[in-house]
């Protein structure tokens, strides 16, 4: 009997639980919700009335509604027919907060928190936070943290969530140990990986607590190590990190096995191009025959390559290397395969970003135009071009190739930068007692490429100013044209250094033009307006000079414009007629040269320079004092201006100045170990120079002196000086600080050991 009752209970719990057939849904009641209406648990729930519900589909309503994250509590059942929802809404974050933390900050670790304010509260995504918090310590050495979750109830359903956080103490490495190393010692190893053991000193840096994924990066900086150096058979057997017996520290060691050293066998270039020059390729190649394998070498190889044939017109080719090794002579054959493509012809050139710049400036600086053959060498000088006008900030230059034609686009995308420029400068010297500088300088006019000066200077003893227009595309051809006007008054007669006065109003025009991709000529003609005041002749005198000549510049500049550093060789040749009717006759020679080599990541820069001048007096014709040349200052740092040369004992010592000049600088440029964010480097130089002697005319005593003191001091001796400084690139601009001192120089030589000098930009 009792039997018989339990399995009819059984059986009557069964069909009220699970309905044998599925019931029309004629209503469906919500109940439970607060913040979210009735209707929108309804399309949560993916039903409506109409709907003909199993116990099945009550299981998968409860379920989506589940997973929308909305919801603690879910119950879904038949009432009849009528749909029942039974829900409790989860908590609503209020805040999340980290505490405990000091390694990491705040912001960092709640950066890779799932769980945000004001969403739902979701108890399966705080694992996951845990999760990753912890790997962010791990990353940094601290195994030991350990982050407890807690949650704070709040009022009207709000939960704040506190990470609490016990970060311990990192693990350091105490010792990287090497085993299997025959042909390097542990130290060199060392120095190959990322990881370091610890150390005091080492304050700046995490290398040395221990990182999983930085041992696996480690494996393979070795493996690059010893492929550099022909060991390519070169394996990591294991690398394991383990606890020290005191658990405070890791232990890393690595198992390698090198095997043997191999060298470059025979090197053979498959060139499917007839019109590239075979010479030309294997000049291109980085590795030879007998050479140790580098893998280094080879990629350098496939780079340069790939850029030689590019440059006769055939771009997107593929390089292979296939390399034979040959165990019995430790020797590797090089194969590059060369895959045959047909040659690419530019077909449009399409100039982005510009606002204020016109196209066309920015097409006259581009090498090639539509049509033109595809050269990576030409897309790179244009490159260069476009950044050494320093209309923009950066310069890209994207081909992209059409599908099935051998055709490439190239979009030139460009980022203006401020063009115009005000600069400035103070400074004191004996010449000039304190000086200020200012100019302004727009060199885009109207985004048009025409460069506008406005430039001018106010001293105790000097005064200029000078207006100046250049257009680099006259009539839209490669060639620049502009005048110079300037003003330019002294008043050194009252010096001892100089010893005259002089006024000068000038007006130039100049043309120059590209005779090949490194040689420009320029042509000058002027007439300067000019009243002279000597002290040695004892009055004023007008002065009319009309010269012509003519320059030729060498630019050959590599220009790493981020570090601000150059490479490579700049010089002028000029002569200049002076004559035409005015009141002196002369001719005049100069030259100068300055190269400049990179080094150490482009961030180190040795530069040397030469400057030559030579004048002619022409027909006998006497050079006035003013017009001839003078050394010191800029020039000769650690010398006033004018402060060496021939002198005259009469006037405080006055400069004679010389008919010729030869002077140099022999600069190293370098960082300071400073972030190279403050932009700021040091110099060391030494110049040197010699100043001819003047016109044999002032060999003798000046006029009305008949003492022997009086007599003028003539001389041609070498004048070195040398000194260091510091080059600030500040936000308002660069500063130049430098101090000279003299090295060899006569007793009546004048010193300036400090100069200063400043430029800001708009």
């Amino acid at each position: 009997m009792n039997n018989t009752k339990k399995l009819l209970f059984a059986t009557i719990a069964s069909v009220a639980v699970l309905p044998a057939a599925a019931e029309t849904v004629r209503r469906i009641d919500v109940n439970g919700n607060q913040r979210m209406d009735a209707e929108s648990v309804r399309i949560l729930a993916d039903v409506k009335v109409g709907d003909n519900v199993t116990a099945e589909r009550a299981n998968q309503i409860a379920k989506k509604l589940q997973e929308s994250g909305y919801f603690s509590k879910i119950n879904v059942r038949m009432s009849g027919d009528v749909l029942k929802i039974d829900i409790s809404e989860s908590p609503i974050v209020n805040q999340v907060t980290v505490e405990g933390n000091d390694e990491i900050s705040a912001d960092d670790l709640k950066k890779e928190v799932r769980t945000k304010e004001r969403v739902s509260y979701d108890e399966s995504v705080i694992g996951g936070d845990v999760q990753r918090m912890l790997t962010l310590y791990q990353r940094k050495g601290y195994f030991g943290t350990k982050i407890n979750p807690k949650k704070i109830a709040l009022d009207d359903n709000r939960v704040n969530i506190v990470y609490e956080i016990t970060e311990g103490h990192p693990t350091y490495i105490r010792d990287i140990k090497f085993e299997g190393n025959k042909k390097f010692r542990s130290k060199d190893l060392r120095g190959e990986i990322l990881s370091r053991e610890h150390a005091w000193w080492r304050l700046m840096t995490q290398f040395d607590v221990f990182d999983e994924d930085r041992i696996m990066y480690d494996q393979q900086m070795l493996r690059q190590f010893y492929l550099r150096n022909g060991y390519v058979d070169f394996q990591v057997k294991s690398a394991n990190g383990v606890f020290t017996p005191d658990r405070e520290y890791y232990s890393v060691t690595f198992v390698v096995d090198e095997g043997p050293q191999y060298k470059i066998g025979d090197v053979k270039i498959d060139n499917p191009f007839p019109d590239v020059p075979d010479d030309a390729l294997r000049r291109a190649l980085k590795i030879s025959r007998r050479q140790v394998y580098n893998i280094d070498k080879v990629e350098e190889s496939i780079a340069s390559l790939r850029g030689v044939i590019a440059d006769y017109g055939y771009a997107f080719i593929t390089v292979e290397p296939e390399p034979v090794k040959h165990d019995d002579t430790r020797t590797i054959d090089m194969v590059f395969k060369i895959q045959k493509t047909n040659r690419i012809y530019l077909n449009s050139i399409n100039i982005l970003g510009n606002v204020r710049t016109f196209d066309s400036v920015i097409e006259q600086s581009l090498p090639m135009r539509a049509g033109d053959p595809f050269s990576l060498q030409d897309i790179e000088t244009g490159r260069q071009n476009l950044m050494r006008t320093r209309y923009f900030k950066e310069v890209q230059m994207v081909p992209s190739r059409i599908a099935d034609a051998n055709m490439m686009n190239l979009d030139v995308k460009v980022e203006e930068q401020p063009t115009g420029e005000l600069s400035g400068g103070f400074g004191w010297s004996n010449i000039n007692g304190f000086m200020v500088d200012a100019g302004i300088t727009e060199s885009n006019f109207m985004g048009r490429g025409q460069v506008v000066q406005l430039r001018g200077s106010l001293a105790e003893y000097q005064k200029q100013a000078l207006f100046s227009f250049t257009e680099p595309y006259l009539f839209g051809r490669a060639l620049s044209a502009g005048f110079d006007v300037s003003y330019t008054m002294y008043n050194y007669s009252s010096l001892g250094s100089l010893g005259y006065d002089r006024d000068s109003f000038a007006v130039t025009g100049r043309m120059g033009w590209k005779l090949t991709d490194h040689w420009f000529q320029t042509l000058r003609l002027s007439a300067s307006f000019d009243q002279n005041y000597d002290i040695q002749l004892s009055g004023w005198h007008d002065a009319n000079l009309y010269t012509l000549g003519t320059n030729f510049r060498y630019h050959n500049l590599d220009t790493n414009f981020q570090q601000n550093t150059h490479t490579g060789v700049v010089g002028n040749i000029g002569i200049a007629y002076t004559g035409f009717g005015g009141t002196e006759t002369f001719m005049r020679y100069s030259g100068d040269i300055t190269a400049m080599v990179k080094f150490f990541s482009d961030r180190w820069q040795l530069r040397s320079s030469l400057d030559f001048g030579l004048i002619q007096p022409l027909d006998g014709d006497y050079v006035s004092r003013v017009y001839r040349y003078f050394l010191g200052g800029e020039t000769l740092r650690g010398f006033d201006v004018a402060g060496v040369g021939s002198r005259n004992w009469a006037y405080s010592t006055y400069s004679l100045g010389g008919m010729w000049k030869l002077n140099g600088s022999t600069q190293l440029n370098f960082p300071i170990f400073i972030p190279d964010e403050y932009q700021i480097k040091g110099f060391v130089f030494m110049d040197y120079g010699i100043l001819g002697k003047p016109p044999k005319a002032e060999d003798y005593y000046p006029q009305n002196m008949h003492s022997p003191e009086y007599a003028n001091h003539i001389d041609d001796d070498l004048r070195t000086s040398a000194g260091v400084g510091i080059y600030w690139n500040t936000p308002m601009g660069p500063m130049n600080f430098s101090w000279g001192w003299p090295l060899k120089m006569n007793k009546y030589d004048r010193e300036q050991r400090f100069l200063l000098s400043f430029e800001t930009q708009f």
